[in-house]
C-alpha cells in the first residue's frame, strides 16, 4: 500500500470513526490530521510541521474580521436592533397571505444582513416572532419551519464568516466580490421561501389583519433607519476602499455598539456576558481554521486533490455532469459537517477542477456556500434546524414533511445558482470588482 493512499485512508477512516464516538469535528480533524502527519513525517519533525501550519492557519488578516462580526451579530442580538428590524420586515411583507411568517423571512434577511450569521437570525428574529405567530393562530410546526428554511439567507447575504474563510482558503479571492456575489442568490432564496409560504399561508387562511397608518409607517422607517444603515456603512465602506473587509467588521462593532446605548437595550454589566459568548464562538471558529491547515497541508504535500481531480475527470469531462457531482457531495457533506471545516477540507480539493474549464472562483464560492447553507437545515448537525426547533418548541421528526418542499425549493435555486453564472457575477462584474 502506498504512503498516499495509506494517509487518505488515515484521514478518511479517522475522521467517520471519531465523529461516531462523538467527538466533536474540530478534534476530529485534528486527530485524524496529526495521525495522518506522523506516517508522513518522523515524530519529531510531524509535531514541529502540524504546530507551524496551525499557526499559519490562524495568521490572517482576513480572518480576523470574523470575531469582530460575531461580535457585532452578538450585540445586534441583545441590542433591540434585531425588533426594529422586524417592523421594517412588516412593513416590506405588507398584506401578503401569512405575513407574520413572512416578515419572519424577511427579517431573517435584513438581520443575516448586518449581523453575517444564519444562527442568530433564525434565533432572535424566531424567538420574537413565534409568540406573536401563535397569537395570530398560526402552527408552531409552520412557524418553525418558515423561521429554519430561511434562516441561511443570512449566510449569504453580505456579511457572510463563511465567505471570509473561502476567500482566505482560495487565495487571491476578493473578499468585497464575494460579498457582492451573494446579494441575488440570497435574495432568491428569501424570495422561493416567501412565494411558498405565501402559497401554504393562502391555503391555512393566514391572512393579514392588521393596517399600518402612514404615521406609523413613518415611526418605523425612522426607528428602524439607523439599523439598516450599518448595512450601507460596512458594505459601502468596503467596496470604497474607505476599509477593508476585517476594518468593516470593527466598524459594526462599534456602530451596533453605539446605537446599542443609544436604544438603552444594553448596558455595562452586559458586555461581558456577550464579549464572553463571542469569544466562545471565535474560538470554536478558529480552532476548526487551524486543524484544517494541518489538513490541507497534508493533501496538498501527498497530492490528494490532484488524485481525486483525476478520478472524476476520468468519468466525466462535461462541466455539467462535474458540477452536479460536486454538488451532489457537497449537499451530503453538508448534512454532517459544519460550513467552516468543510470549505476548509473540500475547497483546495473541488476550486482546481472547476478552474481547468475556466469557472471563476466567486462563481465556485457562491455555490460551495450556498451547498453547504442548505446543510444547516438537514439533520444530523443542522445548527439552524436545531436552533428552529428549541426556540419553536417544537420537535425535529414533526418537521419534517412541512420542510420538504422549501428543500424543493432551496435546491432548484441551487441549480440556477451553479449553471447561470451571471446570478453571482453580474453585481461583482458592473462594480468592477471582478
Amino acid at each position: 500500500m502506498s504512503t498516499v493512499t495509506l494517509v487518505a485512508i488515515i484521514l478518511i477512516a479517522g475522521i467517520a470513526v471519531t465523529l461516531a464516538l462523538g467527538f466533536p469535528i474540530g478534534l476530529s480533524i485534528g486527530v485524524s490530521s496529526v495521525a495522518a502527519m506522523i506516517v508522513l513525517l518522523p515524530l519529531n519533525q510531524a509535531a514541529i510541521t502540524s504546530a507551524q501550519r496551525m499557526f499559519t492557519g490562524a495568521n490572517s488578516f482576513s480572518l480576523l474580521a470574523i470575531p469582530f462580526f460575531i461580535l457585532a451579530g452578538n450585540i445586534m442580538n441583545n441590542g433591540g436592533i434585531a425588533k426594529r428590524l422586524i417592523a421594517c420586515a412588516k412593513l416590506i411583507s405588507g398584506r401578503l397571505p401569512g405575513y407574520l411568517a413572512q416578515t419572519n423571512i424577511v427579517a431573517n434577511m435584513l438581520f443575516g444582513a448586518v449581523s453575517g450569521s444564519g444562527v442568530a437570525a433564525a434565533a432572535a428574529m424566531g424567538g420574537i416572532l413565534s409568540p406573536l405567530e401563535s397569537e395570530e393562530g398560526y402552527s408552531k410546526e409552520f412557524s418553525a419551519t418558515v423561521n429554519i428554511a430561511s434562516g441561511p439567507t443570512g449566510m449569504m447575504i453580505p456579511p457572510s464568516n463563511i465567505m471570509i474563510v473561502y476567500a482566505t482558503v482560495a487565495g487571491s479571492v476578493s473578499i468585497a466580490a464575494l460579498f457582492m456575489a451573494g446579494y441575488i442568490p440570497g435574495v432568491l432564496w428569501g424570495a422561493g421561501c416567501m412565494i411558498l409560504t405565501g402559497f401554504i399561508a393562502k391555503k391555512r387562511g393566514y391572512v393579514n389583519t392588521q393596517k399600518h397608518s402612514l404615521k406609523e409607517t413613518l415611526v418605523v422607517l425612522w426607528q428602524g433607519i439607523p439599523s439598516l444603515l450599518l448595512i450601507v456603512i460596512v458594505i459601502g465602506g468596503i467596496l470604497k476602499g474607505v476599509f477593508t473587509a476585517t476594518e468593516g467588521s470593527a466598524v459594526a462593532v462599534v456602530y451596533s455598539l453605539i446605537l446599542s446605548f443609544i436604544y438603552r437595550s444594553i448596558k455595562i454589566k452586559d458586555l461581558p456576558k456577550i464579549l464572553l459568548a463571542s469569544v466562545k464562538t471565535t474560538a470554536i471558529v478558529e480552532f476548526l481554521v487551524c486543524v484544517s491547515s494541518v489538513m490541507s497541508w497534508i493533501m496538498t504535500f501527498t497530492k490528494i486533490p490532484q488524485l481525486i481531480a483525476g478520478s472524476i475527470l476520468s468519468i466525466t469531462s462535461s462541466p455539467v455532469m462535474i458540477l452536479l457531482v460536486i454538488n451532489i457531495i457537497l449537499l451530503i457533506v453538508g448534512t454532517f459537517m459544519d460550513p467552516t471545516p468543510a470549505v476548509l477540507i473540500f475547497t483546495p480539493i473541488f476550486l482546481p477542477i472547476v478552474k481547468t474549464w475556466g469557472m471563476h472562483p466567486v462563481h465556485f464560492g457562491l455555490v460551495m456556500v450556498m451547498n453547504l447553507c442548505v446543510g444547516t437545515i438537514t439533520p444530523p448537525v443542522g445548527a439552524i434546524l436545531f436552533t428552529g426547533c428549541k426556540i419553536g418548541d417544537v420537535k425535529i421528526e414533526q418537521l419534517f414533511k412541512l420542510l420538504l418542499p422549501y428543500f424543493a425549493v432551496v435546491v432548484i435555486t441551487l441549480m440556477l445558482v451553479t449553471y447561470i453564472p451571471a446570478l453571482s457575477l453580474f453585481i461583482p462584474k458592473m462594480l468592477g470588482l471582478i
